[in-house]
């Protein structure tokens, strides 16, 4: 006689997690320091104006306090008519867009339709929730359909919240300030290209995660202007005075001179091998 080598799901919740949990109060009794979450520096916004979407980013990729990339693409493409922002963990963000991209190219073949922006969010809706936050991955999308130009933004836990203008990153709160304080639904393109641009500027000016150029995409029912850079925000200034003076300048106070005595042991020459 055979007996289920596993056993069916009980219902009701479950407190399997308990024991775990317990035992991670007993480590920190013993000072045991656990990881802490890691920190991203970027500024990403982007709104919805009459006829399309603008989406800006900085392009700063930094590791801790270094930073390691000066030039940094932050926007994706998606489709045609599809493009997201991200920030968070660069490997993350670039994997979750391109897994994206990928099934919305092969929806839009098998049905021979253009891609929506809610059929997108959906999928980065459940891929997120799927992994409880473990994919640092906060993405704004962006885009026109048959319904109109929409944005979304996605947490990396999975919730989803569809906005007029949004931005995310560290810099958000900048970036958040100036879009609340200038934006109106009726704004035209190069207007709405101007509050993306001095949106993510101030996310750069108030944040050191944040820096270097501004990149811009516009997105429209019938084209798509992606500008990279749009504009410089930290460029490096010009030294305007010398900084070599003359010897005798600063006086010399007191000079003392110790010679060093030593004595040759051995020498010998010998001829590198190149070959």
């Amino acid at each position: 006689m055979f007996t289920a080598a596993v056993e069916a799901p009980e219902g009701g919740f479950q407190f399997e997690n308990c024991s775990r949990n317990r035992s991670f109060d007993s480590f920190s009794e013993q000072k045991l320091v656990l990881p802490n979450a890691t920190k991203t520096g970027t500024t990403i916004g982007g709104l919805v104006f009459k006829g399309g979407v603008v989406l800006g980013a900085d392009t700063r990729a930094t590791s801790g306090e270094v930073v390691v990339d000066k030039n940094c693409s932050k926007i994706h493409r998606i489709s045609s008519n599809i493009y997201c922002c991200g920030a968070g963990t660069a490997a993350d963000t670039e994997k979750t867009t391109e897994m994206l991209a990928s099934k919305i190219e092969l929806h839009a073949l098998a049905t021979g339709r253009q891609p929506r922006l809610v059929m997108a969010s959906r999928f980065l809706q459940d891929t997120l929730f799927r992994y409880r936050g473990h994919i640092s991955a906060m993405l704004l999308l962006g885009g026109v359909d048959c319904s109109g130009p929409h944005i979304y933004e996605v947490t990396p836990h999975g919730s989803v919240q569809k906005l007029p203008f949004s931005s995310m990153g560290s810099g958000n709160l900048a970036a958040m300030g100036v879009f609340e304080d200038r934006y109106r639904p009726d704004m035209n393109e190069e207007e709405a290209k101007m509050l993306v641009r001095d949106a993510i500027n101030a996310g750069i000016m108030n944040d050191l995660g944040s820096g270097s150029n501004i990149d811009l995409c516009v997105i429209t029912q019938h084209k798509v202007d992606f500008i990279r850079p749009y504009d410089i925000s930290n460029y490096k200034g010009q030294r305007l005075g010398r900084y070599r003076y003359p010897r005798g300048c600063t006086a010399v106070l007191s000079k003392d001179v110790t010679p060093l005595s030593f004595q040759l042991i051995h020498e010998e020459v010998q001829e590198m091998q190149i070959s």
